[in-house]
C-alpha cells in the first residue's frame, strides 16, 4: 500500500505541515517578510524517517513560495541542502 502524502500551508502556526495517511509527520517552520519567506527550521518525525517525506515537504514548500511570487531566504540547513541538490528551485534564492 502507497503512502498518501500532502503538504499544507498553515499561515497561523507560520509551518508547512507534511502529513502522511492524515497523521502529521513533519513540519518545516517559516518567517515571512515584505517579499521574502525565510525557511528556518524543518522536522520530520523519525518514525517517517527514510521515506523522502523531507525532501516532498520542501519541494511543496517551494513550489508555494514559486506560486506566491516571493523569494526564500533558506537559513535551515535541509532546506538550503535540497536546494543545492535542485538547482530548479535556485531562481528563488535571496540573500539577507
Amino acid at each position: 500500500m502507497t503512502d498518501v502524502v500532502r503538504v499544507e500551508d498553515n499561515p497561523e502556526a507560520h509551518r508547512y505541515e507534511v502529513f502522511v495517511d492524515d497523521e502529521l509527520a513533519g513540519f518545516a517552520e517559516y518567517h515571512d517578510t515584505p517579499g521574502v519567506r525565510t525557511m528556518y527550521h524543518t522536522v520530520v518525525d523519525p518514525s517517517f524517517g527514510g521515506r523522502g517525506i523531507g525532501g516532498k515537504l520542501a519541494a511543496a514548500a517551494l513550489d508555494d513560495v514559486r506560486a506566491k511570487g516571493l523569494a526564500v531566504v533558506p537559513t535551515c540547513p535541509f532546506i538550503a541542502a535540497f536546494i543545492q541538490r535542485n538547482p530548479d528551485y535556485a531562481d528563488l534564492l535571496r540573500t539577507v
